[in-house]
């Protein structure tokens, strides 16, 4: 019988026969199976348009799939921000994160340091490190260590109040609770809270308002001896448009940062994930994949669930020859990490607080038309996409995305701000 994440990387492979690399890559690349449990199958995702997208277009190839591999009828649900730590809480060791310990965080030469602070902060919370700010690039285990601290927490302090939540969720979730008139709720959630744990922090800078919750969050927690573990893809002092206060806070503590893993450790990676999958792979295939992917954790993961599915779906041998053929799958999918147009509309979106179909919309508002400027200026500059294909693409004619694109570059080389906030928005794109 297949695990959840055995099924997940099955119905990948079988979706990609009907759907390109870069519709797999976008919306099923960072996808998790969380679950199967009575009759549903468990998927979690990173952002709110991910998980709107996968459930309206493409539940149904999905389930397909899954009956055709099992020969059973599961619904899908999806899940989307700090809901999977509530599910875990239900299911506890049923669920994924039960791989997602510190004895299943392979240790090397680069990340050492960050998994030792990690592994200190879980055992004795709010007594040293306090925040925990974890830095390093996308793909390397910064999420590993904040789930393995809160399933630590949750095996020896069940009484614990865990809130995790993405820097992105933290400001959609306020943005509801201002809607709602609801605020109050909101801040008990997370001022409440004995362990806060927050990944991608870096999202929340330049958005005012959620800087300015997030900062008497922060103080609130730290003066109650709670203990606070933040993520990002830089350290602090590198994201430009965070506020200084707060940039100052993050500092109070400890900053750990994690780096690409060496050839030693990448070995070790590809040979933990074989044996959890309950194969084996040959020597020269292991030594192959480590070569072959250098710099992110979740790609050479990937590679060899790729082979095992090919392996068993397809009956092909595991040799060198099919590893060559993963590895070619895997780098087609992210030709040179070019992010695609969804991404970099939905990230633009998230930058300035508003929503993709307002961007794509008739308004012609400054909070509107400033980010679908921007948003056209960053997939000219980002992808390969021509004028007349960005057009098609927001909706627009060629000859408004070029005085776009020009308004854009002029802002960027009068307004230091503008430039910095761009850069900003850039890296949260190449980071995703």
């Amino acid at each position: 019988m297949m695990s959840p994440a055995e099924l997940l990387q099955n119905v990948i492979h079988v979706l990609e026969q009907q759907f390109t690399p870069v519709v797999i890559s976008t919306w099923f690349g960072d996808a998790s199976a969380v679950t199967v449990k009575d009759g549903v199958f468990i998927l979690l995702t990173t952002s709110r348009m991910k998980q709107e997208m996968i459930e309206n277009r493409y539940a149904q190839p999905f389930c397909d799939a899954v009956r055709d591999l099992t020969g059973n009828d599961l619904a899908l649900r999806v899940l989307c921000g700090d809901e999977e730590l509530s599910l875990w809480k239900a299911a506890n060791e049923d669920t994924v994160y039960a791989n997602y310990t510190f004895e299943r965080f392979i240790v090397g030469s680069s990340n050492k340091f960050a998994h030792a602070a990690a592994y200190a902060v879980a055992q004795k919370p709010a007594s040293a490190y306090n925040p925990l700010f974890i830095y390093g690039q996308s793909g390397l285990g910064k999420t590993h260590l904040l789930y393995a601290i809160a399933g630590y927490i949750v095996r020896t302090r069940p009484a614990y109040r865990i809130v995790y939540v993405k820097g992105d969720d933290f400001t959609n979730e306020l943005i509801s609770a201002i809607q709602r008139g609801d605020v109050a709720s909101f801040r008990e959630k997370y001022r409440m809270a004995d362990l806060l744990l927050v990944d991608d922090i870096q999202f929340i800078a330049g958005k005012i308002s959620t800087q300015e919750e997030f900062f008497h969050t922060f103080n609130t927690l730290h003066e109650s001896g709670k203990q606070i573990v933040l993520t990002s893809d830089r350290p602090p002092k590198e994201i430009l448009t965070l506020e200084d206060r707060l940039q100052s806070r993050f500092e109070w503590g400890l900053l750990a940062d994690i780096q690409p893993p060496d050839f030693e450790t990448r070995m070790a990676l590809v040979n933990a994930k074989t044996e959890m999958l309950g194969a084996e792979l040959p020597p020269n295939v292991v030594e192959y994949i480590a070569s072959s992917i250098t710099n992110n954790v979740r790609q050479l993961e990937g590679a060899v669930k790729k082979i095992f599915a090919k392996h068993s779906l397809m009956g092909r041998a595991i040799d060198m020859a099919l590893a060559e053929e993963c590895i070619r799958d895997i780098f087609k999918a992210s030709p040179g990490l070019k992010p695609t147009p969804e991404l970099i509309l939905e990230e633009t979106a998230n930058f300035y607080n508003i929503t993709t179909e307002r961007i794509l919309g008739s308004a012609k508002t400054k909070d509107v038309v400033v980010p679908r400027q921007v948003a056209m200026y960053l997939i000219r500059e980002m992808t390969d996409l021509s004028f007349p294909e960005i057009g098609r693409f927001m909706g627009r004619d060629h000859t408004t995305v070029l005085h776009a694109i020009n308004k854009t570059q002029v802002q960027i080389e009068k307004d230091e701000s503008f430039s910095a906030a761009l850069s900003d928005l850039k890296k949260n794109i190449q980071n995703r």
